[in-house]
């Protein structure tokens, strides 16, 4: 049986040479080259204008802020106890008094006791003085020996330190303030017993309130006196008083990992001892430096983070070197400047030379968005 390969081979040759015959007539027409693809399909030149929305990169000041929370606290807090025990008698402040330095507060009981003791010693000193000057008057006429005058010498200086005791021990029974200042605590009442050490009362210097926070290990060593803090206090809800880190512990907290740090407002504030305060410490701060926009900065990973500027109707990509970053802004350190339009919305797809066309422009990086946001 005879095959026919050969005219099949031919005729399948034939159609492959006219396939390429066509294909070198497509690229003569068309100079040679296939049309470069762009992102998204098309060639370049093709693309739409892409609408997108920009702001003015603008000249502000910035600051990297640690926000913590804090207590209004006095630092200067005495604990009296009491000196002796019995009976309390005569307390004479309650809680919220303002008191004086030296001021009595309350008596232990038995008072009277040490005072008639006093008395009884007052009497003892004054006979062994009258002893003493009568023997050495006798000494001196060499009516007695000169042991007696050391005798009665000996006999004077003991009733005199009795007497002092015991008019030691009768102040004992006694609490003053030991400076003015405001009492917080008072814990017992008149016919109440003290025992000896008891704390009595509580008081604090009113002038000594500070606000005291704990920052964290991570932060601990950045932390220094002299630092700007914006402080808010529940008690005065929506207002912002400026302070400055007044004094930071030389130690860390080995148990809780956090370093105590003392904050004081620049100007008076009317405080309460245990007022929550939520702080916001400025680590670091910038100023008369170029801000954009957060959303105007793009990075991929791995790469440098860039921005989209609108020059002559085209979005021209760059590279940015960023620094603080806070409340939804940047700081451009290189890169951009001043007065850029800075694309922050439909940058999604562009390609650097994307012809653009601007629906809103001309906002500064830091006003107010119609919405209620900040830009």
């Amino acid at each position: 049986m005879k095959t026919r390969t050969i005219p099949v081979l031919l005729f399948a040759g034939a159609l492959v040479l006219a396939g390429l015959l066509h294909a070198l007539t497509v690229l003569s027409q068309n100079g040679g080259s296939s049309p470069s693809p762009a992102p998204g399909g098309g060639a370049v030149g093709d693309r739409p204008k892409a609408s997108v929305e920009t702001v003015t990169a603008e000249t502000a000041s910035i600051s990297e802020t640690l926000v913590l929370t804090g207590t209004v606290e006095p630092y200067r807090v005495a604990r009296l106890a009491s000196p002796a025990e019995g009976p309390v008698a005569d307390v004479r402040v309650r809680e919220g008094d303002r008191v004086t330095s030296g001021e009595k507060l309350l008596s232990i009981g038995r008072e009277k006791g040490i005072v008639a003791l006093v008395r009884s010693l007052r009497v003892e000193l004054e006979k062994a003085s009258e002893n003493l000057a009568r023997t050495r008057q006798l000494v001196e006429n060499n009516a007695l020996p000169g042991e007696a005058l050391d005798e009665a010498r000996a006999g004077y200086e003991k009733s005199r330190a009795d007497l002092v005791r015991a008019e030691e021990a009768a102040e004992d029974h006694a609490v003053f303030a030991p400076w003015d200042g405001v009492v917080s605590q008072v814990h017992v009442r008149d016919g109440d017993f003290a025992s000896s050490r008891m704390v009595l009362f509580e008081i604090y210097d009113s002038s000594s309130l500070v606000i005291r926070t704990a920052v964290p290990e991570k932060y601990a060593v950045a932390v220094k006196s002299g630092m700007r803090v914006d402080i808010r206090l529940d008690a005065y809800p929506g207002d912002v008083f400026a302070g400055t880190v007044e004094r930071v512990y030389p130690y860390l907290d080995a148990r809780l990992r956090t370093r105590s740090v003392e904050i004081l407002p620049a100007d008076p504030v009317a405080m309460l001892p245990g007022m929550f305060a939520r702080l916001g410490l400025k680590l670091k701060t910038a100023d008369n430096v170029v801000v954009v926009p957060q959303e105007a900065i793009r990075q991929a990973p791995g790469e440098a983070a860039v921005v989209f500027v609108v020059k002559n109707g085209k979005a021209e990509k760059r590279s940015v070197e960023t620094g603080i970053e806070a409340d939804g802004r940047v700081e451009i350190i290189s890169g951009a400047a001043a007065g850029d339009q800075v694309i922050i919305t439909g940058a999604e797809r562009l390609v650097d030379g994307d012809a653009v066309s601007p629906v809103r422009e001309g906002r500064t990086a830091g006003e107010d968005d119609p919405a209620g946001g900040r830009r």
